[in-house]
């Protein structure tokens, strides 16, 4: 029988597609190199815990809670975070892939994504508030009625963000980022 509260507990090369996670809340612990691939992780709590370069393509979120939770080397392609909790969610990405994911009306602010790939993302109605996209591929990623305010974008490439179309008070751009703000004017700059 598994134990509904796990802790401080390290699990390394577990396919959980195959196999049911070992409890509904994990609480400082480390996963590496899972596969949580089109798993179904409802209602599971995670808070305080670290995945290390394991696949979440295609997993189900629905009432799952992600507190704390740091995600390294991971694949997280085709995620809809929406069926998150809103309640302390708070997450951050380094070296991941998280194309055709999407955040659509999440409140993720002060989140950071770095050195991943953020293509064809849907950041709709999100509040991206202090969050930072550090050496991001965001091609084709969608910003629509976004709250973008203190977002640094200085290093992430490949962006189209329309200015009339969403909030980026004191936002930060590169020099060579600013065609990225252009995109909708169909014009050419050389």
């Amino acid at each position: 029988m598994n134990n509904i509260f796990q802790e401080n507990k390290t699990f390394s090369k577990v396919d959980y597609s195959e196999n049911d996670l070992p409890g509904k809340e994990f609480d400082n612990c480390k996963f590496v190199n899972c596969n949580f691939s089109k798993c179904n992780l409802a209602n599971i709590d995670f808070i305080d815990c670290k995945f290390e370069d394991c696949d979440f393509s295609m997993v189900k979120l629905n009432d799952s809670g992600l507190k704390n939770v740091i995600f390294s080397g991971c694949k997280l392609i085709g995620i809809d975070f929406n069926g998150c909790k809103d309640f302390l969610l708070s997450f951050s990405f380094q070296k991941c892939v998280l194309d055709y994911s999407t955040f659509h009306k999440k409140k993720i602010s002060k989140t950071i994504f770095k050195d991943c790939s953020i293509k064809e993302v849907d950041f709709s109605f999100t509040d991206l508030t202090g969050s930072s996209f550090l050496d991001c591929d965001l091609s084709r990623s969608i910003f629509q009625q976004t709250v973008l305010e203190k977002v640094d974008f200085r290093t992430a490439n490949n962006y189209s963000i329309d200015l009339e179309m969403n909030r980026v008070k004191n936002a930060k751009f590169s020099i060579s980022g600013i065609i990225g703000l252009l995109t909708k004017y169909q014009i050419i700059v050389e």
